[in-house]
C-alpha cells in the first residue's frame, strides 16, 4: 500500500505548468509540522514537495496561495530525471489525489458561481490513472509511529 495523508500550509504559490501533450500539472510545498518540539523548545517542520494534475491541479492554482493550509491525500512517488548538464537528479514527491482546502487564503468564488460548487469541485475530478508499477520491491518492514 502506498498512501500519504498530509496536513500543512504551502510554503510557496503553486505553479502550473502543461505537458507537451497539454495536460495542467501544479506543484507546490506543503509544510507539515512535526508532533513535537526540539531540544531547544522549537517546533520543527517537513517540507514536502505536492504534484497535482489535470483540473484539480488548475483549481489548486486558481484558489490556494502561500500560507493556505490544505489537506492531501495521495501516494509516494519516486522518480528520476536528467538535468540540462545531463546529470541524474531524483526526485521524491507526494502525487495528490484528493486535496481539500482547509483555509482558503486567495481569490474568492465569483458571485455567480455558489461557493459550495467551489469546495466541491476537487471532489468530483477523476484521479489521474494509474502509472506503471516501480521495478523496485516494496519495503515489508513495519514502522513503528509515536505520538
Amino acid at each position: 500500500m502506498n498512501r500519504i495523508i498530509l496536513i500543512g500550509n504551502l510554503t510557496r504559490d503553486p505553479e502550473l505548468r502543461y505537458t507537451p501533450e497539454g495536460t495542467p500539472v501544479a506543484s507546490f510545498t506543503v509544510a507539515v509540522n512535526r508532533s513535537f518540539v526540539n531540544r531547544e523548545g522549537e517546533r520543527e517542520a517537513d517540507f514536502i514537495p505536492v504534484v497535482v494534475w489535470r483540473k484539480r491541479a488548475e483549481t489548486c492554482t486558481e484558489y490556494l496561495m502561500k500560507g493556505s493550509q490544505v489537506a492531501i491525500d495521495g501516494r509516494l512517488q519516486v522518480r528520476t530525471y536528467e538535468d540540462k548538464d545531463g546529470i541524474r537528479r531524483w526526485v521524491t514527491e507526494v502525487v495528490a489525489q484528493r486535496v481539500e482546502f482547509l483555509q482558503r487564503l486567495k481569490k474568492q468564488p465569483s458571485p455567480e458561481v455558489p461557493e459550495e460548487k467551489v469546495e466541491n469541485e476537487i471532489d468530483k475530478v477523476p484521479s489521474p490513472e494509474p502509472e506503471e508499477p516501480s521495478s523496485k520491491p516494496e519495503e515489508k518492514d513495519d514502522v513503528p509511529f509515536g505520538e
